[in-house]
């Protein structure tokens, strides 16, 4: 049973909310504010978390940065309707998804099972010793699947899941484009919709990482209207 933490000041949010994963046969932990949330992670993580943007104490941003700091775990953002440079801001700090509010109860169901697939596929030895198992070295790139590891010139590199799917795809044939669809139906369920935002934000995050070990990384190439492709260095 994976365990859910439920981080919004909103008590009817937290209740209605709890109420419909449990009834999905998750574990739910609540919390109504940053702080809170993080001195019950430091005691032990969950396996997902569900953060509000907008929160008293400590907000969705700065309780994501803290646990950026610690874990890779699954965040979905829960963001106002309209506030698209939140959405953005979050998808670049290292959240894997957002869910506009207000929101069907049963999108931020799927939303949830989604990342959860994604995170066993990428943790869990699914379909035996394929290449998709295997370790994989791209000239200065190593990226172990079942370890969910990356190290590049030898220097390790924490990526979250959606990331780790976004490069692994890339990695694969070196010098092919990728569109932006094929990166989303790679990193994404078919019956979740992302948009190209989304996309461009997690490269741009996974850029960072990869600059954070090595300033002059560029292995990553944009083709403006087109999508990516990764060249081996």
């Amino acid at each position: 049973m994976s365990k859910i933490a439920l981080v919004d000041d909103d008590r009817n949010i937290l209740t209605s909310v709890s109420i419909c994963l449990e009834a999905e046969g998750f574990e739910v932990e609540t919390y109504n504010d940053g702080q809170s949330a993080l001195d019950a992670f430091n005691r032990k993580m969950p396996d997902m978390a569900v953060l509000d943007m907008k929160m008293p104490r400590m907000d969705g941003m700065e309780l994501l940065q803290r646990l950026r700091q610690k874990t890779q775990m699954p965040v979905i953002f829960l963001t106002s309707k309209d506030d698209e440079i939140d959405e953005v801001l979050g998808l670049r700090m290292g959240a894997d998804d957002y869910v506009k509010k207000p929101f069907s109860q049963r999108l931020l169901v799927e939303r949830i099972r989604s990342l959860l697939r994604r995170k066993q596929a990428v943790e869990t030895d699914e379909v035996g010793s394929t290449e998709e198992t295997k370790i994989m070295l791209r000239g200065n790139l190593e990226m172990d699947p079942l370890r969910h590891s990356v190290k590049w010139k030898g220097n390790d590199v924490s990526l979250t899941v959606t990331e780790f799917l976004l490069l692994q795809a890339l990695a694969q044939r070196p010098g092919f484009v990728k569109s932006r669809d094929q990166l989303m139906d790679v990193a994404y369920d078919d019956q979740v919709y992302v948009d190209d935002r989304t996309i461009d934000s997690h490269i741009k995050r996974l850029r960072k990482k990869m600059r954070m070990v090595d300033d002059e990384f560029s292995s990553i190439e944009t083709l403006y209207g087109i999508g990516y492709k990764y060249n081996e260095a």
